[in-house]
């Protein structure tokens, strides 16, 4: 059974900085895609970085480039979210999740924030800023 437990979520100033842990276990199926989604209350929930694990793409929703970078750490199964540069916009829960790359060239880029795409979903972490 696979299980995707988050960590790292927190209160932090506007400008400040978080780093989210997502570690993966009973995961068989070779390499896939992992990312973070979010949602904010009253909103609906949304990609915001994605790893083809392994392989090494990544891709970023445009509110995020510049300032979130993700990144795995092979030997542990665990994919980080690090965030930098915080404003009230990045406030919500944080979710980890994973689903099998397309086959044929897609990979994790194919529609990578559908969240109807997603197979596996942790029980997400609380970020919240203040100012």
């Amino acid at each position: 059974q696979v299980e995707l437990v988050e960590s790292g979520g927190g209160s932090v100033q506007t400008g400040g900085s978080l780093r989210l842990s997502c570690a993966a276990s009973g995961y068989t199926g070779g390499n896939k895609c992992m990312g973070w989604f979010r949602q904010a209350p009253g909103k609906q929930r949304e990609g915001v970085a994605v790893i083809y694990t392994g392989v090494g793409p990544r891709y970023y929703a445009d509110s995020v480039k510049d300032r979130f970078t993700i990144s795995e750490d092979k030997g542990t199964n665990t994919v980080y979210l690090q965030m930098n540069n915080l404003n009230a916009e990045d406030a919500g829960m944080y979710y980890c999740a994973a689903r099998k790359p397309v086959v044929g060239g897609g990979g994790c880029s194919f529609r990578w924030k559908d969240v109807a795409r997603v197979e596996y979903w942790g029980k997400g972490t609380l970020v919240t800023i203040s100012s």
